[in-house]
């Protein structure tokens, strides 16, 4: 049925659970996987709060590429060692849920599962549910992961 699944990642304990039945879920339908993790625009957030420091926004960005690296590979070892063919992507956009709508269209997936949720308390209110926002705005089936 399912021929290609994205499975996005925000490196959580739920995120990984999701990534797991995707794996799964791949396996039995002998599909192949992209996983994939979206880094904020940290350069606009600096120059934002009116501090542009060069020096700075490359540790930053280093340091959210690495934690990146980290998120895809946990996707690429479950791939791995279930046998399914996996692909990863790295974005950077201020809003997750366009970067994997992006990505799922662009990589043709016929199917986007993902968690239900990430942030907790404050955070998730100001930020809003991304997963919400792929529901609403994905053209693909969704299947969300409790």
């Amino acid at each position: 049925m399912f021929k290609h699944i994205l499975i996005p990642t925000d490196g959580s304990e739920l995120s990984q659970k999701a990534i797991r039945t995707g794996v799964e879920l791949a396996k039995f339908h002998g599909a192949r996987v992209t996983g994939v993790h979206a880094i904020p625009d940290y350069h606009l957030m600096i120059a934002y709060e009116g501090a542009f420091d060069p020096v700075t926004e490359e540790r930053i960005e280093k340091e959210a590429r690495s934690r990146a690296d980290g998120y895809l590979e946990f996707i690429q070892k479950a791939c791995r060692d279930a046998g399914v063919p996996c692909e990863t992507v790295c974005e950077t956009s201020d809003h997750p849920y366009d970067a994997i709508l992006k990505t799922a269209e662009a990589q043709k997936c016929d199917l986007i599962l993902l968690h239900s949720h990430g942030r907790k308390g404050l955070a998730a209110v100001l930020l809003g549910s991304e997963t919400r926002k792929v529901l609403t705005y994905s053209k693909i089936p969704v299947m969300v992961v409790r």
